[in-house]
């Protein structure tokens, strides 16, 4: 907020008349009582005590800023006086006070007062600043100054050729992992709009959390919402209003298609009813990969942390956890029962739970977690303590969720009055009970299967093995992130929770050639990139070496036909390379920075940055030869 939106001549006293802190601040709180900013004088006096019983708002540098939210006020304002001489403010460094800014916002002003304080902290700190609203000599000059202040932060409102009611756009990005795709959808969003001079906010679900949030004002003005996601996002919000959902990805390479359609309202009214169940049970049967994906997002906290603590428990022997034997160290044996014991026994449970929410909101976490629970710990027969793992997982995750929507069609028609026990006493008991007395009868016959499934998986060798490498890497590479990319990478981690470490090594390394292959590729060959491609190939190194395949997107978005192609050989070179080398890596995600926790010791690790460097090598040499000359 602008604080010449809230700053007005009728607000301003050039030469306050006070002597004391009381008699400014009572000036102050008069002069917007006068310009009718107030509708209370005497209850707004009272907030603007209690804020300087807790601590005084004089912040030294000759400058006071009292605030105050208050339900007094009738319209947020700033008052502003100024003293000369100066007045004993309580200021924190002890010295007078000259300045004087009273803020007052009203209760529904969402933190505006907040903003507001904010900026004039910042402007306030340039000693210019302060000296040309010292030197002053009208209210006008007093304005002028602040607006040119805003100007110089803010750069100059930009004169645009849309119409003056043009629309309003926001946008919301959030990928499965939260990590590229949907910081890449929101910088593409926000630079297309700039050129189409189309204004847009753009909200970020990422895996650190909400980053540029959507508040109630920008949802109630907005003419359209772009939700660009491939996972869960709340949606609730956007009830009423014009919604365009797409994937992530779309947002990223059909940007101005997007936002053309947002601008012409092609746009469907978006439904959100909590009582009602269609529109879950609609995204239940068309968003099998959105809900899994749900899942596998929030799944992967404890994959990391798990599969790291129990590779590091590993430096002090391959058996320093286990008390019978010579290596046993105590500290190991906490890491890996906190990693494996605990982390990797959570994992299933939580990807069910997020499947079943995902399905039917928050109502499907019990039952799913409950469902996933009974998949890794009810197996139903002696040595099969792993129950049906991952597999089992994923069919209590739909499972809880569909039988969760039934339960609420069920009790849909429940008079009003007991409204208020659903959540709490019919969902959880009926969806619980039938989830859990399903998993308990099939998950016996689930766990031999899987458990089949995996004996299988870990008896191949040789050809099949080099073969499934070559699969696997492929499917790491075609399409950097989406997906098929994210399939291979769960079936990673499904043989990592079953104890195979050669599946998610084999995803690890493919996964990281294709951003590193376009990085090597604009280094050796610099006439076939622009400039621009070519300072995108220095952040590439990084972004391959960390093992975020994402980073070849904008190679594959100017060229697909030529990079996706080198891309999917070089990973699955690597892939297969890796099943050859037979290489193992307990660790699930960290590229280069966990490379030391390969099974195997140095030779082990020497032919797993091997395989990476072939497959790299091959990726830039084959977008080498098939792109042309610029």
């Amino acid at each position: 907020m602008k604080i010449t939106e809230l700053l007005k001549e009728e607000t301003i006293i050039l030469d306050v008349s006070a002597s004391t802190k009381q008699e400014v601040l009572t000036e102050l709180i008069g002069q917007l009582d006068q310009a009718g900013r107030l509708n209370d004088q005497a209850t707004f006096t009272e907030g603007i005590l209690a804020r300087e019983e807790q601590s005084t708002t004089g912040i030294g540098e000759g400058i006071a800023i009292p605030h105050a939210k208050s339900s007094a006020v009738k319209t947020p304002a700033i008052a502003f006086g100024r003293s000369l001489d100066g007045i004993d403010f309580d200021s924190l460094d002890g010295q007078p006070a000259q300045l004087f800014f009273m803020i007052a916002a009203s209760e529904g002003a969402n933190n505006d007062h907040l903003e507001a304080l904010s900026r004039l902290s910042t402007f306030l700190m340039d000693e210019n600043f302060r000296k040309t609203i010292l030197q002053a000599t009208s209210k006008e000059q007093i304005l002028q100054a602040v607006n040119e202040k805003e100007i110089e932060v803010d750069g100059p409102e930009e004169e645009t050729e849309t119409d003056s009611d043009a629309s309003k756009i926001l946008a919301v990005t959030a990928c499965p992992t939260g990590i590229a795709h949907t910081y890449m959808a929101a910088e593409k969003l926000n630079e297309t709009a700039k050129e189409m001079n189309i204004p847009i906010k753009v909200e970020t679900n990422g895996s650190s959390g909400v980053k540029n949030r959507l508040t109630e004002k920008d949802i109630e003005e907005a003419d359209a919402i772009i939700v660009a996601a491939d996972t869960k996002v709340e949606m609730a919000r956007f009830h009423g209003k014009s919604v365009l959902q797409i994937p992530v990805g779309k947002a990223i390479h059909e940007t101005t298609e997007i936002l053309n359609r947002a601008m012409k309202k092609d746009t469907s009214t978006y439904s959100h009813e909590e009582s009602a169940s269609e529109s879950s049970e609609k995204e239940g049967k068309n968003g099998f990969y959105k809900h899994l994906m749900n899942g596998v997002s929030n799944m992967l906290p404890f994959v990391v942390g798990g599969g790291i603590l129990i590779a590091l428990s590993f430096f002090w022997g391959i058996d320093a956890s286990d008390p019978t034997s010579d290596q046993y160290n105590q500290f190991a044996a906490m890491l890996d029962e906190i990693g494996g014991g605990m982390a990797f026994f959570l994992m299933v449970p939580v990807l069910a739970g997020f499947i079943a929410s995902s399905i039917a909101d928050r109502p499907g976490f019990a039952p799913g977690m409950v469902g996933g629970l009974i998949a890794v710990s009810v197996s139903g027969a002696e040595g099969a303590d792993g129950g049906s793992g991952f597999l089992g997982g994923l069919i209590a995750g739909f499972l809880a969720g569909y039988v969760t929507l039934l339960v609420k069609k069920a009790f849909s028609r429940i008079p009003e009055s007991l409204d208020g026990l659903k959540p709490v006493l019919f969902f959880p008991v009926f969806s619980i009970a039938i989830t859990g007395l399903i998993m308990m009868t099939i998950n016996p016959p689930l766990t031999q299967i899987y458990t089949g499934l995996t004996t299988f998986l870990e008896g191949m060798g040789g050809t099949n093995q080099v073969l499934l490498g070559i699969i696997l890497g492929g499917m790491m590479a075609v399409d950097m992130g989406g997906p098929v990319n994210k399939a291979a990478y769960t079936f990673g981690i499904a043989m990592l929770d079953a104890g195979n470490h050669s599946f998610i090594a084999t995803a690890m390394a493919a996964g990281m050639v294709p951003p590193l292959g376009m990085a090597l590729a604009t280094t050796l060959f610099k006439n076939r990139f622009t400039k621009t491609e070519r300072e995108a190939g220095k952040t590439s190194y990084v972004l391959g070496a960390a093992f975020i395949t994402e980073g070849v997107i904008p190679f594959a978005a100017a060229d697909p036909a030529r990079v996706i192609p080198s891309a999917v050989l070089g990973a699955a070179t690597t892939g297969a390379l890796t099943m050859l080398f037979n290489i193992g890596l307990p660790a699930p995600h960290g590229g280069v920075f966990v490379i030391g926790f390969v099974d195997g010791g140095l030779g082990q690790i020497l032919l797993y940055l091997l395989a990476i460097a072939v497959g790299t090598i091959v990726t830039a040499f084959a977008a080498g030869l098939l792109k042309k000359k610029i």
